[in-house]
Protein backbone atom coordinates (compact mmCIF):
# COMPACT_ATOMS: atom_id res chain seq x y z
CA UNK A 1 0.00 0.00 0.00
CA UNK A 2 1.10 3.48 -0.69
CA UNK A 3 0.81 6.38 1.75
CA UNK A 4 -0.82 9.45 -0.21
CA UNK A 5 -0.76 12.84 1.40
CA UNK A 6 -3.33 15.88 -0.05
CA UNK A 7 -1.71 18.70 1.30
CA UNK A 8 -2.35 22.81 1.44
CA UNK A 9 -1.22 25.80 3.38
CA UNK A 10 -1.94 29.60 2.36
CA UNK A 11 1.14 31.23 3.65
CA UNK A 12 4.14 33.56 2.55
CA UNK A 13 6.80 31.88 1.00
CA UNK A 14 9.22 34.94 0.05
CA UNK A 15 11.77 32.45 -1.76
CA UNK A 16 9.49 30.20 -3.34
CA UNK A 17 12.27 29.20 -5.80
CA UNK A 18 14.77 27.81 -3.24
CA UNK A 19 11.90 25.82 -1.15
CA UNK A 20 11.58 24.14 -4.37
CA UNK A 21 15.12 23.21 -5.00
CA UNK A 22 15.13 21.53 -1.03
CA UNK A 23 11.22 20.11 -1.81
CA UNK A 24 12.92 18.28 -4.94
CA UNK A 25 15.99 16.74 -3.43
CA UNK A 26 13.81 15.75 -0.32
CA UNK A 27 11.35 13.96 -2.65
CA UNK A 28 14.38 12.37 -4.54
CA UNK A 29 16.22 10.93 -1.24
CA UNK A 30 12.68 9.49 -0.72
CA UNK A 31 11.76 8.23 -3.41
CA UNK A 32 8.26 10.64 -3.47
CA UNK A 33 5.80 10.50 -6.34
CA UNK A 34 3.04 12.99 -7.32
CA UNK A 35 3.00 16.91 -7.44
CA UNK A 36 4.19 20.04 -5.29
CA UNK A 37 3.52 23.43 -6.12
CA UNK A 38 5.00 26.37 -4.82
CA UNK A 39 4.12 30.00 -4.70
CA UNK A 40 4.54 33.33 -3.24
CA UNK A 41 0.85 32.28 -1.12
CA UNK A 42 2.03 29.10 -0.04
CA UNK A 43 2.12 25.44 -0.76
CA UNK A 44 -0.30 22.71 -2.48
CA UNK A 45 -0.50 19.45 -3.47
CA UNK A 46 -0.54 15.60 -3.30
CA UNK A 47 2.19 13.30 -3.14
CA UNK A 48 2.54 9.25 -2.45
CA UNK A 49 5.22 7.06 -0.49
CA UNK A 50 6.02 3.61 -0.81
CA UNK A 51 6.14 3.16 3.02
CA UNK A 52 5.09 5.68 6.30
CA UNK A 53 8.75 6.10 6.89
CA UNK A 54 9.19 8.14 3.45
CA UNK A 55 5.69 9.78 3.81
CA UNK A 56 7.20 10.58 7.78
CA UNK A 57 10.07 12.13 6.08
CA UNK A 58 8.97 14.17 3.53
CA UNK A 59 6.50 15.60 5.74
CA UNK A 60 8.89 16.48 8.17
CA UNK A 61 10.95 18.51 5.84
CA UNK A 62 7.65 20.64 4.18
CA UNK A 63 6.28 21.12 8.14
CA UNK A 64 10.07 23.03 8.82
CA UNK A 65 8.52 25.91 5.98
CA UNK A 66 5.27 26.48 7.08
CA UNK A 67 3.72 27.07 10.63
CA UNK A 68 0.71 24.38 9.98
CA UNK A 69 -0.91 22.30 6.91
CA UNK A 70 -4.26 21.16 6.04
CA UNK A 71 -3.48 17.77 5.29
CA UNK A 72 -5.14 14.66 4.41
CA UNK A 73 -3.85 11.43 4.37
CA UNK A 74 -4.73 8.01 2.03
CA UNK A 75 -3.97 5.14 1.05
CA UNK A 76 -3.38 3.39 -2.72
CA UNK A 77 -2.92 -0.31 -3.76
CA UNK A 78 -0.76 0.57 -6.59
CA UNK A 79 1.72 3.33 -7.38
CA UNK A 80 -1.20 6.59 -7.76
CA UNK A 81 1.64 8.87 -9.46
CA UNK A 82 4.04 8.16 -12.45
CA UNK A 83 7.06 10.70 -11.20
CA UNK A 84 7.68 13.30 -9.13
CA UNK A 85 7.09 17.15 -10.25
CA UNK A 86 7.89 19.82 -8.19
CA UNK A 87 6.15 23.26 -9.86
CA UNK A 88 6.89 27.40 -8.80
CA UNK A 89 3.93 28.88 -10.19
CA UNK A 90 2.50 32.78 -9.25
CA UNK A 91 -0.53 30.77 -7.73
CA UNK A 92 -0.99 27.66 -5.40
CA UNK A 93 -4.37 27.45 -6.93
CA UNK A 94 -5.06 29.38 -9.93
CA UNK A 95 -7.94 31.54 -9.74
CA UNK A 96 -5.91 34.57 -11.48
CA UNK A 97 -7.51 37.10 -8.41
CA UNK A 98 -4.16 38.35 -7.39
CA UNK A 99 -5.62 40.72 -4.60
CA UNK A 100 -7.39 37.23 -2.88
CA UNK A 101 -5.42 36.22 0.14
CA UNK A 102 -7.07 33.68 2.03
CA UNK A 103 -3.70 34.00 4.57
CA UNK A 104 -5.60 37.35 5.93
CA UNK A 105 -9.42 36.83 5.16
CA UNK A 106 -11.52 33.79 4.57
CA UNK A 107 -15.25 32.30 5.35
CA UNK A 108 -15.98 30.31 8.22
CA UNK A 109 -15.17 26.54 8.53
CA UNK A 110 -18.01 24.04 9.13
CA UNK A 111 -16.55 20.85 10.45
CA UNK A 112 -17.60 17.53 8.40
CA UNK A 113 -19.95 16.58 11.12
CA UNK A 114 -21.43 19.69 11.30
CA UNK A 115 -21.85 20.19 7.55
CA UNK A 116 -25.13 18.01 7.23
CA UNK A 117 -27.47 20.32 9.32
CA UNK A 118 -25.88 23.45 7.11
CA UNK A 119 -27.06 22.27 3.87
CA UNK A 120 -30.17 21.49 5.03
CA UNK A 121 -30.85 24.80 5.94
CA UNK A 122 -33.23 26.10 2.99
CA UNK A 123 -32.17 29.50 3.23
CA UNK A 124 -28.34 28.00 2.28
CA UNK A 125 -27.07 27.61 -1.12
CA UNK A 126 -24.76 25.02 -1.46
CA UNK A 127 -22.16 25.13 -4.06
CA UNK A 128 -19.67 22.83 -5.51
CA UNK A 129 -16.56 25.10 -6.14
CA UNK A 130 -14.86 21.87 -8.21
CA UNK A 131 -15.87 21.83 -12.36
CA UNK A 132 -18.48 20.41 -14.09
CA UNK A 133 -16.57 17.18 -15.01
CA UNK A 134 -15.90 16.59 -11.01
CA UNK A 135 -19.33 17.44 -10.33
CA UNK A 136 -20.60 14.31 -12.96
CA UNK A 137 -18.73 11.92 -10.57
CA UNK A 138 -20.94 13.32 -7.52
CA UNK A 139 -21.90 15.91 -5.08
CA UNK A 140 -23.69 16.59 -2.32
CA UNK A 141 -27.51 17.04 -2.59
CA UNK A 142 -29.22 19.75 -4.19
CA UNK A 143 -25.34 21.54 -4.96
CA UNK A 144 -24.92 24.34 -7.74
CA UNK A 145 -22.52 23.24 -10.59
CA UNK A 146 -21.41 26.64 -11.35
CA UNK A 147 -20.40 25.11 -14.70
CA UNK A 148 -16.85 25.58 -14.97
CA UNK A 149 -14.65 24.01 -17.02
CA UNK A 150 -11.15 25.25 -14.62
CA UNK A 151 -11.10 27.05 -11.27
CA UNK A 152 -9.79 30.41 -12.67
CA UNK A 153 -13.68 30.62 -14.28
CA UNK A 154 -14.94 30.60 -10.91
CA UNK A 155 -14.92 34.81 -10.60
CA UNK A 156 -16.93 34.91 -13.90
CA UNK A 157 -19.82 32.11 -12.23
CA UNK A 158 -19.85 34.77 -9.22
CA UNK A 159 -20.40 37.55 -11.38
CA UNK A 160 -22.89 36.80 -13.29
CA UNK A 161 -25.13 34.07 -11.11
CA UNK A 162 -24.58 35.21 -7.14
CA UNK A 163 -25.63 38.66 -5.63
CA UNK A 164 -24.71 39.38 -2.34
CA UNK A 165 -28.19 40.72 -1.58
CA UNK A 166 -29.58 37.83 -2.89
CA UNK A 167 -28.15 35.25 -1.62
CA UNK A 168 -27.39 35.73 2.54
CA UNK A 169 -25.67 32.75 3.16
CA UNK A 170 -23.35 30.13 0.34
CA UNK A 171 -21.91 26.66 2.10
CA UNK A 172 -19.17 25.61 -0.74
CA UNK A 173 -16.90 22.24 -0.71
CA UNK A 174 -14.29 20.88 -2.91
CA UNK A 175 -11.71 17.84 -2.77
CA UNK A 176 -9.33 18.62 0.15
CA UNK A 177 -10.65 22.43 0.72
CA UNK A 178 -7.94 24.71 -1.09
CA UNK A 179 -10.50 25.70 -3.58
CA UNK A 180 -13.31 26.86 -1.52
CA UNK A 181 -11.01 28.51 0.94
CA UNK A 182 -9.82 30.82 -1.72
CA UNK A 183 -13.27 31.25 -3.07
CA UNK A 184 -14.71 31.77 0.35
CA UNK A 185 -12.16 34.30 0.51
CA UNK A 186 -12.73 36.12 -2.87
CA UNK A 187 -16.81 36.07 -1.92
CA UNK A 188 -16.02 37.76 1.17
CA UNK A 189 -14.14 39.88 -0.75
CA UNK A 190 -17.24 40.92 -2.99
CA UNK A 191 -19.42 41.61 0.15
CA UNK A 192 -21.37 38.21 0.86
CA UNK A 193 -21.81 38.16 4.70
CA UNK A 194 -22.44 34.76 5.42
CA UNK A 195 -19.64 32.58 3.91
CA UNK A 196 -18.91 28.47 4.97
CA UNK A 197 -16.85 26.40 3.80
CA UNK A 198 -16.19 22.73 4.28
CA UNK A 199 -12.96 22.40 6.14
CA UNK A 200 -10.67 19.50 4.84
CA UNK A 201 -13.30 18.99 1.94
CA UNK A 202 -15.23 16.12 0.48
CA UNK A 203 -12.68 14.15 1.60
CA UNK A 204 -12.51 14.69 5.29
CA UNK A 205 -16.37 14.13 4.80
CA UNK A 206 -16.58 10.96 3.15
CA UNK A 207 -13.93 9.98 5.90
CA UNK A 208 -15.71 11.14 8.94
CA UNK A 209 -19.63 11.04 8.52
CA UNK A 210 -21.32 7.07 7.97
CA UNK A 211 -22.48 6.55 4.74
CA UNK A 212 -25.85 5.86 6.38
CA UNK A 213 -25.73 9.46 7.24
CA UNK A 214 -24.23 11.17 4.17
CA UNK A 215 -26.08 13.70 1.66
CA UNK A 216 -23.22 12.76 -0.72
CA UNK A 217 -24.16 10.86 -3.70
CA UNK A 218 -21.40 8.77 -6.06
CA UNK A 219 -17.81 9.28 -5.91
CA UNK A 220 -15.39 11.95 -5.51
CA UNK A 221 -12.46 12.60 -8.32
CA UNK A 222 -9.19 12.73 -7.65
CA UNK A 223 -6.22 13.78 -9.58
CA UNK A 224 -4.37 10.45 -9.59
CA UNK A 225 -4.30 6.81 -10.96
CA UNK A 226 -7.34 6.14 -8.27
CA UNK A 227 -9.66 8.58 -10.15
CA UNK A 228 -12.32 8.12 -7.67
CA UNK A 229 -12.76 7.46 -3.95
CA UNK A 230 -15.71 6.95 -2.38
CA UNK A 231 -17.33 6.33 1.50
CA UNK A 232 -14.28 5.37 3.85
CA UNK A 233 -11.82 6.82 1.18
CA UNK A 234 -12.32 3.54 -0.88
CA UNK A 235 -10.63 3.13 -4.22
CA UNK A 236 -12.72 2.49 -7.13
CA UNK A 237 -14.47 -1.18 -6.65
CA UNK A 238 -13.34 -3.62 -9.41
CA UNK A 239 -15.21 -5.66 -10.99
CA UNK A 240 -15.86 -9.13 -10.25
CA UNK A 241 -15.20 -12.69 -11.97
CA UNK A 242 -19.21 -12.95 -12.67
CA UNK A 243 -18.72 -8.97 -14.53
Amino acid sequence: MYSVAALYRFQTVREPETLAVALRAACDENEICGTLIVANEGINGTIAAANDVRMDNILGVIRAHFDALELKMSAASEKPFRRMKVKVKSEIVTMRTPHIDPSKSVGTYVDAKDWNALIADPEVLVIDARNSFEFEHGSFEGAVDPGTKNFGEFPDFVENSLDPAKHKKIAMFCTGGIRCEKASSYLVAKGFKEVYHLKGGILQYLEDVPEAESKWRGRCFVFDERETLGHGLAEKEHANAEG
